[in-house]
């Protein structure tokens, strides 16, 4: 999701506010250029970083971009008892293929995204578990068509759509071998998923690569838009706020206009095209309750095309960014895995 900065009353002070947004729009930048850029000390740069991501405010971590792969993400929606919701997202948060997790609607809607490697995953997942869990009332999936993207986003990945009009990296323009999963990518995209400031040195030793291939391969990876880096931030380090998902019905040929016009919009956080009841979701992050009624009846109201929409607060997040949350922060991530011998 696009990126959010952070607030007056969040967790951070004005240095780590000003390291976020270098590392939003480089999440890889070395702590030397940073503080060249912020005119202090490198240590000072990397002992803030370090005290952000240790203390669960934020961290730089790397994803797959799946349409780059030739596979779907898809938004579920799953309706609940009241009093199995929390088991049901929780079971859900614990599995890899689930991005994002929260609870929504007064506490009767679990909304995850899901990336599934293979389509019997995605059945297994939605058709046999799902359907047959007991608190599970019912599930309405919506495969994403297509992301919008604001000109004013801040996030690498964000600049990086706006550059090529929105659209994946055309993988016709590159070598074959660079625009698909090789032997040993799937050891450092888990690494980079857990930390995505790895040094080079420390993916070398933790893959058995070369330092040269390692090289070659993120790179490879990012040019052929499989792997991008973000940065993660907790609601702690954002301040306080209030989330809300917002799902429309728009014509046909206004999708394109009222999708681009809702990304430019400062008080989205991501936009797409969708399947299924609803064509066009984006999340929506306000002040105040007050001020996402503002927003609806001002901003949202002035788009023409909207036929309906549906506004669905969100009331607990139990996992972002493919990082599982504690209360407003961060989890810690488990620990790397070790090299076998």
């Amino acid at each position: 999701m696009a990126a959010i900065p952070p607030r007056r009353n969040s967790s951070l002070d004005s240095l780590d506010k000003q390291i976020v947004q270098l590392l939003q729009l480089d999440p890889r930048s070395s702590f030397s250029h940073i503080a060249s850029e912020l005119g202090v000390a490198e240590q000072t740069v990397a002992r803030h970083y370090r005290r952000m991501r240790r203390e669960g405010l934020a961290r730089v971590i790397g994803f797959v971009d799946a349409p780059a792969l030739g596979e779907s993400d898809w938004l579920i929606r799953v309706r609940c008892r009241p009093e199995g919701a929390v088991q049901v997202a929780e079971a859900l948060a614990r599995r890899e293929d689930a991005a994002w997790v929260s609870i929504a609607a007064g506490g009767a809607e679990v909304v995850f995204s899901l990336h599934p490697r293979t389509q019997q995953d995605r059945d297994d997942l939605l058709v046999q578990r799902l359907q047959r869990s007991t608190p599970v009332l019912d599930i309405t999936a919506s495969m994403i068509l297509h992301r919008f993207v604001g000109r004013n986003a801040v996030d690498w990945r964000g600049r990086r759509e706006i550059r090529t009009g929105g659209q994946p990296v055309d993988s016709n323009s590159l070598p074959a071998k660079d625009s698909q999963i090789e032997d040993g990518d799937r050891a450092l995209l888990a690494l980079l998923a857990l930390d995505g400031r790895t040094s080079y040195s420390v993916l070398a030793r933790s893959t058995g690569m070369t330092i040269g291939r390692v090289i070659r391969r993120v790179d490879a990876l990012q040019a052929a838009g499989i792997l991008y880096f973000d940065l993660d931030m907790a609601p702690a380090a954002l301040g306080s706020g209030f989330a809300a998902f917002l799902w429309l019905n728009v014509g046909p040929a206004q999708l394109e206009p009222v999708g681009r016009a809702l990304a430019d919009h400062d008080e989205t956080t991501y936009t797409a095209a969708v399947t299924g009841p609803h064509n066009l979701f984006a999340t929506i992050f306000c002040e105040t309750p007050d001020a996402l009624y503002r927003y609806t009846t001002t901003k949202l109201a002035a788009l023409q095309g909207i036929h309906g929409f549906e506004l669905s607060p969100v009331l607990r997040r139990l996992k972002q960014a493919g990082a599982l949350t504690a209360g407003d922060l961060l989890a810690q991530p488990p620990a790397a895995p070790s090299r076998r011998r």
